[in-house]
């Protein structure tokens, strides 16, 4: 039985919410002006919104809380294109009813179609405990877990709601190729997509995303063929426009590209996107056009932060460096047992660096030896920061809460949190069954970890596996600077939505590596990018050197590589090394002017220097 505080806001209690069952409310006749407005907002709302919004707004006077009336204003507001007013009256039902799925799952999929996908995600998973059930539920997991960068985790959702639901529609598959497509699992990718595309032939984004697979997987013609049935659907969408510039653009042919985007701006006075701003950009940069291509990406990040509402997080992201460097000191640390030696298994080798810095060139190279598999961005160890209070027992957050450690009861508890790490790598495919031999299947000895920014948590991945090399990628920082502006990432604190943004944050994130350094004893090497690109055999022999690992020429062929990249480099990998983008700062000199006080000191340090173009 349902006693909670009536819904439409008059403090009056009853047994069914907001109106359904209006005669048992006290005094009687205390709500009766609500039915007559309720109906005639039901009956306007079709062919009729401005009196359908006067009723609505009238019934919302009397009663401030009625489910029913904010949720059809908020369908009025969806209507209007009105996104800031739905979210405001979604956000006010989820707060009158936290078990009101419908608002709690349209709130979600409102914010993750805004760009704000890490709380959509906190939404989307309530939505799933108020009905697990509910087919939808799953969907917008997936959904939103895919956009995150935890694809694993999103297919299976998508698969519960394939027993969920009888016949599957051609979207839900659509979603669930992309998601395969997120994993670099093209083969089953290209198979659900074909199902999701003979269910129903007239889905333009189905038959776009299709087209995006093969584009990255380098099926250009494959891409062009389906890029063809999508624009067949619909040739004026954006999205289908702008893929057709991009297929222009690997087809070699960046003027013509760069056309294809003008037009797209042109074409009834549409504004270009954050996307098309920046691709925009690196077309322009291609073509030796560097003023023109730093005002495109500034366009694109203005864009970008409009339409997220905040930049670069930058009290929160010195606060969390503040606390690690707080707690991971050598004097703390000498009180913390160390972990036994690791299980047996394929072991994690740590790609580090901040984006851009040739880190997915590296782990391309390395999963091309016979002994390393790919791991890709794997989430766990920002998991692991997040579950340790919980996982230890702790009043305090992460890192404080490793002060459990030196607690007796939890003296081994840093080999089960290695285990969860190693659990966890091997449910998301980090560490798959190698080639058959000798009539079984091997596996690989070790393992990448790439996720950009684990060396924010160089403490913690320390701790756990203190014999695990650490490969840290280097590159100019003017290099890196310039090339996260010039890319759509969320990583760091949502720093590349702005150019200072992006240098503190560099510089912020290389002084926490020195700092744990300097505290604590790491299998730490430095691989500087155009030490990579001028002598490749040579790195990759220090690398695997450093690793235990022999030589492998493969090495040296890795863009032969079948794997399917999953990051904004996906393209670069699959060609053979070039020098291109070394010291490409030199053309920028003077846009960069702003911040290279920001990062004279780490510039120094790191043995770079600044020099203008010849």
């Amino acid at each position: 039985m349902d006693l909670r505080a009536c819904a439409c806001g008059s403090g009056l209690r009853h047994l069914r919410c907001c109106g359904l069952d209006l005669a048992t409310l006290s005094p009687p006749g205390a709500c009766e002006p609500v039915r007559p407005l309720l109906a005639e907002a039901q009956a306007a709302l079709a062919a009729q919104p401005e009196r359908a919004e006067a009723a609505l707004l009238a019934l919302l006077e009397l009663a401030p809380g009625f489910e029913e009336a904010l949720r059809l204003l908020a369908t009025l507001r969806a209507r209007q294109g009105r996104a800031g007013a739905e979210e405001v009256l979604l956000r006010r039902i989820v707060a009158i009813n936290p078990n009101n799925f419908w608002a709690t799952n349209d709130l979600a999929l409102l914010l993750l179609r805004t760009g704000r996908a890490a709380e959509a995600e906190t939404h989307a998973r309530n939505g799933l405990r108020i009905a697990p059930r509910e087919a939808q539920a799953h969907n917008l997991l997936g959904l939103v877990l895919t956009e995150i960068g935890r694809p694993h985790a999103g297919e299976h959702h998508y698969r519960q709601v394939l027993t969920l639901v009888a016949q599957p529609d051609a979207g839900l598959l659509a979603n669930l190729a992309w998601n395969l497509k997120s994993q670099g699992r093209a083969a089953e990718s290209r198979a659900v997509y074909e199902q999701a595309t003979a269910r129903d032939p007239n889905l333009y984004q189905t038959w776009l995303g299709w087209a995006r697979l093969e584009e990255a997987d380098r099926r250009l013609d494959r891409a062009r063929e389906l890029l063809g049935h999508a624009a067949n659907l619909a040739p004026e969408d954006p999205g289908v426009r702008m893929m057709s510039a991009i297929l222009t653009a690997r087809e070699g042919r960046p003027e013509a590209a760069l056309a294809e985007i003008d037009r797209l701006g042109d074409h009834g006075g549409q504004e270009l996107g954050a996307n098309e701003w920046v691709e925009k950009g690196r077309l322009l940069d291609q073509l030796g056009r560097p003023d023109e291509a730093f005002a495109a990406f500034t366009a694109g990040k203005a864009k970008a932060r409009a339409a997220l509402g905040h930049g670069y997080l930058a009290e929160q992201a010195a606060e969390q460096a503040r606390r690690l460097r707080g707690f991971f000191t050598a004097d703390r640390l000498a009180f913390i047992p160390r972990a036994r030696p690791a299980p047996a298994g394929p072991q994690p080798i740590f790609v580090l660096g901040f984006p851009r810095s040739g880190t997915t060139l590296v782990e391309q190279m390395l999963s091309c030896h016979a002994d390393i598999s790919a791991g890709d961005e794997l989430p766990i160890i920002h998991d692991l920061t997040q579950a340790i209070p919980r996982l230890l027992n702790s009043p305090l957050a992460y890192p404080e809460a490793l002060c459990e450690l030196w607690m007796a009861e939890q003296r081994t508890a840093l080999d089960r949190l290695r285990t969860l790490y190693l659990d966890g790598a091997r449910e998301l495919g980090a560490a798959p069954p190698g080639d058959d031999r000798d009539g079984e299947a091997s596996r690989p000895t070790w393992f990448t970890d790439k996720m950009p920014l684990n060396e924010t948590h160089l403490g913690l991945i320390g701790l756990l596996f203190p014999d695990a090399p650490l490969i840290h990628v280097l590159r100019h920082p003017l290099d890196v600077v310039l090339s996260v502006f010039a890319n759509q990432l969320t990583h760091g604190f949502f720093c590349a939505f702005e150019l200072e943004g992006v240098a503190r944050h560099y510089a912020l994130t290389m002084d926490l590596v020195a700092h744990y350094r300097a505290e604590m004893t790491l299998r730490y090497l430095p691989l500087r990018y155009e030490d990579l690109i001028a002598d490749p055999q040579a790195s990759m022999r220090r690398v695997l050197a450093h690793i235990g690992a022999p030589f492998d020429p493969a090495c040296l062929e890795f863009h032969a590589n079948p794997r399917h990249a999953r990051t904004a480099s996906y393209a670069q990998v699959t060609e053979p090394l070039y020098d291109r983008s070394v010291f490409r700062y030199r053309r920028y000199l003077s846009a960069l002017a702003p911040v290279v006080p920001l990062l004279e000191p780490v510039i120094a340090r790191l043995g770079y220097r600044i020099e203008a173009p010849t």
